[in-house]
């Protein structure tokens, strides 16, 4: 990733080095709350939602390349079941470690030419500018990394009722009486069939009796 114009000191996710130099081998370590950014997870899915507290943790070596930084971020997630649609919370906590590279150093820590005269090389490595580094980016990565692509209120959710919606960890007793519509024109005219032997057979009751009531 090549260098951005002009990274601000004031944002929250720049960092300098320049306290902790160039001399290979020395190391600082740094504790930082921000506040999420905007689109901070998977969109729609789940994310920390924008301005809630993101912990950092933070350790900055330098190394002969540029400064080598590790740490941990932890923040409160919020989602949706996919299952149930119920609102999902998860404590959250992404991992990362990324080598910032000096722009006059290459792998060896020999000088060279300012980033942007080989654009491929260029397109995956994160650059120093004046000695600060923006953690954005590298965050934005991890957290994506660390949520779940299909969140859920607990392992075993049933979901929805898929003729109703009910939730079905609501009621697990749940069920309707399925009715195949191929046989529901047959019913009604067994029911037909069978109000109209009723029928017969009432007047026949009725036939019977006044026979017998001429025989006696």
């Amino acid at each position: 990733m090549a260098s951005n114009a002009r990274l601000d000191h004031r944002n929250p996710l720049v960092f300098d080095t320049h306290e902790l130099g160039r001399r290979p081998g020395a190391m600082q370590r740094l504790t930082r709350t921000i506040d999420a950014p905007r689109d901070f997870g998977v969109q729609g899915v789940i994310g920390v939602p924008e301005g809630a507290p993101v912990e950092l943790e933070l350790r900055l070596e330098s190394v002969m390349e540029g400064v080598l930084v590790t740490g941990t971020a932890r923040a409160t997630a919020e989602g949706e079941c996919v299952r149930c649609l119920e609102p999902v919370g998860l404590e959250l906590e992404a991992a990362f470690q990324e080598l910032f590279t000096y722009p006059d150093a290459d792998d060896r820590g020999r000088v060279i030419a300012e980033p942007g005269d080989d654009a491929e090389d260029d397109e995956d490595r994160f650059f120093l500018e004046d000695g600060l580094f923006d953690l954005e980016p590298l965050l934005r990565d991890a957290v994506v990394l660390a949520l779940p692509m299909q969140p859920v209120c607990q392992e075993d959710c049933p979901g929805l009722c898929s003729e109703c919606g009910t939730r079905l960890a609501d009621d697990p007793d749940h069920h309707h009486d399925a009715v195949d519509i191929r046989w529901a024109a047959l019913q009604g005219l067994a029911g037909t069939m069978k109000d109209g032997e009723k029928d017969e057979m009432s007047g026949a009751d009725a036939e019977a009796g006044v026979d017998e009531k001429q025989e006696k």
